[in-house]
């Protein structure tokens, strides 16, 4: 394990564009984002809601005004996967990833080196006069770990300017309350998170469905809002459902009282 542990960055919402990934946001929260800005490495842009804490919430999306590049790379955050392309046209924008922070003095770069295996490559970008470095696969998936990732496993951030986001993010008073992450084989997805340093970021549960991450905040006027639902927690709620809908079901089948003749009606 990392001898330096990673501190939560930012959480990740994709969506087919800005304006379908804010109404979204701003369904759930109530909050309009922030412009963010276009990453130009990667043909990408986002917008951005700040969190308690000094994290943050992007939305982010193809960039469908980004200037030709020679040698595109592949879009992080598997925007270019047609899988990922299919689940936000058919479910809309979501929460798919998130993105834990390295500090100085540990290097992100020197630590991709001393474990290429662990660590994916280490790309260069800006937006916006911000420089930092990312962790993205050559073919633009989410990180992974003996085949364990689709999300759930973060990305790793570096940051060369002095202000982080959050910083300058207007304060929104949304909290984190808890971050967990899903996956069928959740045994692999926690032993990478305690070797980089990160378990103590997320609640990592094994589930029967697909890889998933659910995050609870509590909003400013303290009701709670969730995003992603795990396969257990639909079925669940399927159960509870069906329970009810019976119980109601016998209830209205159920006969009134008669008075019995013979019987005082005081």
């Amino acid at each position: 394990m990392t001898s330096h542990p990673l501190k939560l960055d930012h959480l990740v919402i994709a969506a087919r564009t800005l304006e379908e990934g804010a109404r979204f946001v701003a369904t759930k929260f109530g909050i309009d984002l922030t412009p963010g800005g276009a990453h130009p490495s990667m043909r990408t842009h986002n917008r951005l809601m700040n969190l308690y804490g000094g994290a943050y919430m992007e939305v982010i999306a193809i960039d469908p005004a980004a200037a030709p590049v020679t040698s595109p790379r592949a879009r992080l955050f598997a925007l270019d996967d047609p899988s990922m392309q299919r689940r936000l046209e058919e479910h809309g924008p979501q929460l798919v990833h998130w993105v834990a922070k390295v500090d100085r003095p540990k290097s992100l770069a020197r630590w991709r080196e001393q474990f290429p295996e662990r660590i994916a490559p280490v790309a260069a970008m800006s937006r916006a006069g911000n420089t930092w470095s990312l962790t993205v696969p050559d073919d633009g998936a989410f990180p992974s770990w003996q085949n364990a990732g689709d999300g759930v496993l973060p990305s790793l951030i570096q940051w060369d300017t002095p202000r982080h986001p959050s910083d300058v993010l207007p304060p929104t008073g949304i909290a984190l309350r808890s971050l967990t992450g899903y996956h069928p084989n959740a045994e692999a997805v926690a032993e990478q998170l305690e070797w980089l340093g990160a378990l103590h970021l997320m609640k990592v549960e094994t589930t029967a469905g697909a890889p998933v991450i659910v995050a609870e905040f509590e909003l400013a006027d303290g009701s709670i809002v969730t995003l992603g639902e795990s396969a257990e927690s639909v079925e669940a709620a399927r159960r509870a459902q069906e329970q009810a809908q019976a119980a109601a079901g016998k209830k209205r089948r159920a006969k009134p009282k008669t008075i019995e003749e013979g019987d005082s009606q005081e």
